[in-house]
């Protein structure tokens, strides 16, 4: 009977434990979202090549067009696409107010939006992604972000705005604009950084380490806390096996 009851006290503890774990990692923002990636680092004033990510996040309809907002106010005046199959791109333009003077010539006007329509019998399937590539130069030197809103729209009619911007306390929107980070150029960023302390790399952990830390961090106390259940219930079960004798 001891042994019986030492194992289902086991058990819970253990079940609990992986149940409180579930809830932690499931607590973690879902990314289903239309979002931006450079390949590589983004250095202000320079050339990078940004992805367009689009998810589907229809269980039954598919994504057939694909629009992205460029900035007006940090105009890049050399945008490119690449060919994509089963997808038609197109581009228009906005005039510049004032003009801007790049590398000796007087640019009046901008490239303003760049949309992706699907070819008939194209689309992004449920349970599909499909990258969107961009070429973008020189980027905005006079800002650490550039901001990409996007509409996506799928074969049933409906449309969906990616154009919200970080919320005041610097949480997530419930459709955020796609963004890039962009970095100081290498140069100035080696001049700028201070000296790394004795003993240390001078690496800064990534977002993506730090989530993983927390998580792991998480995962474990809640394993803990799983197994002192566990071994409050068998510590309680001996007493009461020990109290009948």
């Amino acid at each position: 009977m001891f042994s019986s009851t030492r194992r289902s006290a086991l058990r819970a503890g253990t079940i609990t434990g992986l149940a409180a774990a579930v809830i932690v990692v499931g607590a973690t923002p879902a990314l289903a979202h239309v979002t931006a990636q450079a390949d590589g680092q983004a250095e202000q004033g320079g050339y990078s090549v940004i992805n367009l990510r689009v998810p589907n996040e229809s269980d039954t309809a598919g994504t057939v067009k694909l629009q992205v907002t460029l900035p007006m106010d940090h105009p890049i005046t050399s945008v490119r696409t690449t060919p994509r199959a089963g997808w038609t791109a197109t581009m228009t333009k906005a005039p510049l107010n004032p003009p801007i003077e790049r590398n000796g010539r007087t640019i009046t006007e901008a490239v303003n939006t760049v949309t992706w329509t699907a070819d008939p019998g194209t689309r992004i399937a449920p349970g599909e992604f499909v990258d969107f590539p961009l070429s973008l130069g020189p980027l905005p030197t006079d800002t650490n972000e550039l901001v990409l809103p996007a509409v996506q729209t799928y074969d049933n009619g409906e449309v969906v705005a990616w154009d919200q911007p970080p919320a005041a306390d610097g949480s997530e929107p419930e459709r955020p604009a796609p963004a890039v980070t962009l970095t100081p150029p290498a140069d100035d960023a080696a001049a700028a950084a201070p000296a790394p302390a004795a003993g240390t790399s001078g690496a800064a952990p990534s977002s993506t380490d730090t989530t993983a830390r927390w998580l792991a961090g998480a995962g474990l106390l809640v394993g803990a806390l799983g197994l002192g259940v566990g071994a409050g219930a068998v510590l309680r079960s001996r007493r009461t096996t020990g109290g009948d004798r």
